[in-house]
């Protein structure tokens, strides 16, 4: 009888083993950020705004999992669901989309890389922008206006494959490639992006292409621009609704940094085209360019400054009753100072000022818009924002 227990002891130790075996195998992490504070917006929808808004701060909102599991040989199952909040309201983020910010799986591995597949970032999230004023920081009133390059995020990409290279020496690279899921059409609404960059001591430099086909559909959830639950479509301010008939879009990205001490310099510059309009527009194409700078200055590990510039500049596009729409230009300068209370709590304040002029994309007066925030009343814009953030 002695010798049975002794027995069972054992076997029930082995399997305990082997259970906390598997069990360090495999890992899932909860996290979130949970970002919210009081914007002031000067002239908006006729008269001035003051809101509480938790998806234009440094960081959307959001809350996600994260998980990995060893296969053995230096490979590895991973997963990403992630969804964005609107604390003040409790509603899901991105029109709705119950994991609209990622939800991906797919494999990884040290040497050869990852390939992931599902709604995904674009490669301009992966490699320039990261080296952006806006991304440096972060935050709307720093992004560019109407967020036409996508260096804010505005458009996650769905029914997407996508594939990350390991870093070689400080060069790494990606692709992407998004089937777009339409009966009949292996081409519409599909879509691809390329990037690259390279980090090496106190410079770096990343660049991305990205182009689509159909990027506006009638059919919530598809097409680039409309990939949201709810069909929304971020061509919504008269800064470029009246593009939507484009049946090509295209972004192509670049930007560099450099840092000396406590103090980083950035720079960007993107082009953006919509190709092949309908209506009045005959098939021409619409053109921006846009220009940034910036700077971040740690006064200290825990007090940061950040100053930015942006330029953007559309080309007018001829309709077929003799006018020109479209030949816009924007103007806008942006400040933040960011106080870490710790490593995961901070508060910071930011003003952001705009003025635009020229003819819009619908012919009518260019307007001010930070970041699709809802036109300005008039072609000026002042935008102040004080928030209280907290990662977990």
């Amino acid at each position: 009888m002695k010798s049975m227990k002794s027995t069972q002891v054992l076997i029930g130790a082995v399997i305990a083993t082997f259970g906390a075996a598997a069990h360090a195998q495999s890992t899932v992490t909860l996290y979130g950020i949970l970002d919210n504070g009081v914007m002031y917006q000067s002239n908006v929808a006729g008269g001035k705004r003051v809101s509480m808004d938790s998806l234009g701060g440094i960081n959307g909102s959001r809350w996600g999992m994260t998980g990995a599991e060893d296969l053995g040989g230096g490979l590895k199952a991973i997963f990403t669901l992630e969804s964005g909040i609107n604390l003040n309201s409790g509603s899901l983020a991105q029109g709705g989309t119950a994991f609209g910010r990622q939800a991906f799986v797919g494999a990884t591995s040290a040497s050869l890389g990852s390939l992931t597949f599902g709604r995904q970032y674009d490669m301009i999230f992966y490699f320039p922008e990261p080296i952006t004023v806006s991304g440096m920081v972060g935050s709307i009133l720093f992004a560019h206006p109407g967020d036409l390059d996508n260096t804010a995020n505005s458009v996650r990409v769905n029914n997407a494959v996508r594939y990350m290279s390991p870093s070689y020496r400080g060069f790494s690279f990606g692709a992407e490639y998004s089937v777009g899921g339409v009966a009949g059409n292996t081409t519409a609404n599909s879509g691809y992006s390329i990037g690259a960059s390279y980090i090496g001591g106190a410079a770096s430099i990343g660049a991305a292409f990205e182009y689509f086909k159909n990027p506006t559909s009638s059919t919530p959830g598809q097409g680039f621009f409309t990939n949201n639950a709810n069909g929304s479509s971020v061509l919504a301010g008269v800064l470029n609704k009246g593009y939507a008939s484009a049946s090509a879009y295209q972004a192509a990205v670049i930007a560099a940094n450099y840092t000396v001490g406590p103090v980083t310099v950035a720079i960007s510059g993107s082009n953006i085209q919509y190709a092949n309009l309908g209506g009045t527009l005959a098939g021409q194409t619409a053109r921006f360019n846009n220009a940034e700078a910036g700077i971040k200055y740690a006064y200290s590990p825990f007090l940061f400054f950040n100053l930015g510039y942006d330029y953007l500049i559309g080309k007018g596009v001829s309709t077929t009753a003799g006018g020109t729409i479209g030949n816009q230009h924007f103007h806008q300068v942006s400040f933040l100072a960011d106080y870490f209370l710790s490593k995961r709590t901070d508060v910071y304040a930011a003003v952001g000022w705009q003025k635009a002029s020229g003819t819009s994309s619908t012919g009518t007066p260019a307007v001010a818009n930070f970041t699709n925030q809802g036109d300005s009343s008039s072609n000026r814009q002042f935008v102040a924002r004080l928030d209280f953030r907290h990662k977990f």
